[in-house]
């Protein structure tokens, strides 16, 4: 039978886990605030950011799985990273643990002649509680570029999002109008966050558990809507936690893999791919590749470490891509989004499991050489509910 786990007991579940971590090798950095952004004084209604409210109680995410197959977006891209259009069924085969399954369905876009309806829709995530407060400005400015370029007509529908560390506002809607979300963008300002690096190890336990959340209630809110989503979270990401130095109880380790579960399985049902989008940083460059460690999905709950949360390992089991550091913020959101509709769906039939949480891992592979293929990297089995 089916996990019943509301989302609350998720939240726990991370608070719990993570009160004892400590912190990795992290440099130092401030975080920052933002103002409240207010609508606009005068003309039609604009976008503006409100304070999400608390997510209603939903159902768990077993009892909004749908049954039976399990359906990925696919993009291929050639050696030049541009998304390739064309293919045939015959053209993929899918891996699941090694074996091949069957394709249920397929429907291929190519964002001209057949596009997706609804049309995919960026979320656009400023994170200021990560961002040092020398760089607040600096990325306001770039998203504000990024708006308003082509005279803010916006090739896709674009949500806003500004997280700090009062929490998330939100834009209410999606909107083309780009003009308008730079409005809303310009009203951002920084400030000294009090969660800093003078509070040691707990302030980015803090920061930590707070990101955790916001992309968990993200993941929820988005379950909700149809269509496919790409997650542009602009800013360096959250920061990386140790292992404490006694380990973690059986009971701690056992909750932080049922954590890491059910965001794997709310992103990939929310058919939400993450991107990275980071500024240049004044740390070392080591620290940049230390996602590459949690790579390999968590199989089991001995696995779980705080890193296989991480924004860029997030970024790469869901088909995404880590784009930076570097200051020309404009160009590495165009290059997440330039070919938003360009992208394959299949679905297969996963094999029957007795237990829940059953880790499998995944491969698309197409049949053309010199072509790459992103999407979700692995799936986590549940019996069927009686």
């Amino acid at each position: 039978m089916r996990r019943k786990i509301q989302s609350s007991l998720l939240s726990f579940a991370f608070l719990f886990c993570f009160a004892t971590l400590v912190l990795s090798q992290q440099p130092p950095s401030s975080g920052s605030d933002a103002s409240q952004a207010g609508p606009p004084q005068s003309g039609p209604p604009n976008p503006v950011l409100t304070n999400r409210p608390p997510p209603k109680v939903s159902a768990p995410v077993s009892a909004v799985r749908a049954e039976g197959a399990v359906q990925l977006d696919v993009v291929v891209s050639d050696g030049a990273g541009k998304a390739v259009s064309g293919l045939e069924p015959w053209n993929f085969t899918v891996l699941d643990n090694n074996q091949p399954r069957k394709i249920l369905s397929f429907h291929a876009y190519d964002g001209i002649t057949v596009k997706p309806d609804p049309l995919v829709e960026v979320v656009l995530v400023i994170d200021t509680a990560n961002l040092p407060f020398q760089q607040v400005a600096f990325v306001r400015a770039q998203v504000d570029a990024f708006l308003r370029q082509d005279g803010g007509h916006l090739r896709q529908p674009v949500t806003l999002l500004l997280m700090s560390e009062a929490g998330m506002r939100v834009q209410p809607r999606p909107s083309v109008d780009g003009n308008a979300l730079a409005g809303v963008v310009s009203q951002i300002k920084g400030s000294i966050n009090t969660i800093n690096p003078a509070m040691g190890g707990e302030g980015y336990v803090e920061r930590f558990q707070s990101s955790i959340k916001q992309m968990v209630t993200i993941a929820e809110n988005e379950t909700r809507k149809p269509g496919r989503k790409l997650l542009v979270w602009v800013g360096p990401g959250w920061p990386m936690l140790n292992r404490p130095a006694d380990g973690y109880s059986e009971r701690t380790q056992r909750r932080y893999f049922e954590g890491i579960v059910e965001l794997s399985t709310r992103l990939r049902e929310a058919r939400m791919v993450v991107y990275s989008v980071a500024p240049s940083s004044s740390g070392p460059n080591t620290l940049n590749l230390l996602y590459q460690d949690y790579l390999k999905g968590v199989k089991a709950y001995r696995q779980a470490e705080s890193g296989n949360l991480g924004l860029k390992v997030l970024a790469i089991q869901t088909g995404g891509l880590i784009m930076g550091p570097d200051n020309d913020l404009v160009n590495q959101i165009n290059r997440c989004i330039d070919d938003a509709n360009v992208f394959y769906r299949i679905s297969f039939n996963p094999p029957g499991t007795d237990h829940a949480d059953e880790y499998h891992d995944l491969k698309v592979q197409v049949s053309k050489p010199g072509l790459t293929v992103h999407t979700n990297t692995s799936y986590y089995n549940q019996p069927p509910a009686h």
